[in-house]
């Protein structure tokens, strides 16, 4: 498994689809996983440190397992078949539970939790991208990783990543 940092959430354009960008601090390889809106909305609100008056279903779900006192220890990206990815929760236990890439990483932010990938995803799926601005100071997203994204996005179509999740408009 590589750890993998989330990036930040992102809308292709014009189809104005939400993909979640994702880093392996290593190799500097990404990965691009189109989710639902509502999920891309729960990515960057725990990216941004926002916490709702009341728990949305992510934060539950990390609610309800402190309660019955488990803690998640991280999240898998584990498969990638036909273009949908496959993702598991690891709880402390060792129960691991399937769920969605989206909900994983959304559950993870909230955990503060490393999320992993499969290697064999990472190399089937993986980009590179230009070389990081974080060693100068800059934002985590440089101005050159910021056009290599565009020139990739210039040349994807979003059926070229299908996560057999449908956005919820």
């Amino acid at each position: 498994m590589v750890e993998l940092e989330v990036m930040g959430v992102r809308i292709e354009m014009p189809a104005n689809a939400p993909m979640v960008l994702l880093r392996d601090q290593l190799s500097k390889r990404h990965l691009v996983i189109w989710v639902g809106s509502g999920e891309a909305a729960a990515i960057a609100q725990a990216l941004d440190g926002l916490t709702p008056p009341r728990p949305l279903t992510h934060d539950l779900i990390v609610d309800l397992l402190e309660e019955l006192d488990h803690n998640l220890t991280e999240v898998r990206i584990t498969d990638l078949d036909e273009g949908t990815f496959f993702a598991e929760l690891v709880v402390d236990d060792g129960r691991i539970i399937s769920c969605r890439p989206s909900d994983a990483i959304a559950i993870a932010l909230r955990a503060g939790v490393p999320v992993n990938c499969a290697e064999e995803v990472l190399a089937e799926a993986g980009i590179e991208l230009a070389d990081d601005a974080d060693d100068e100071g800059d934002d985590p997203i440089g101005d050159e990783e910021v056009e290599a994204f565009r020139e990739f996005l210039d040349h994807v179509n979003p059926d070229d990543f299908v996560t057999g999740e449908e956005p919820d408009d």
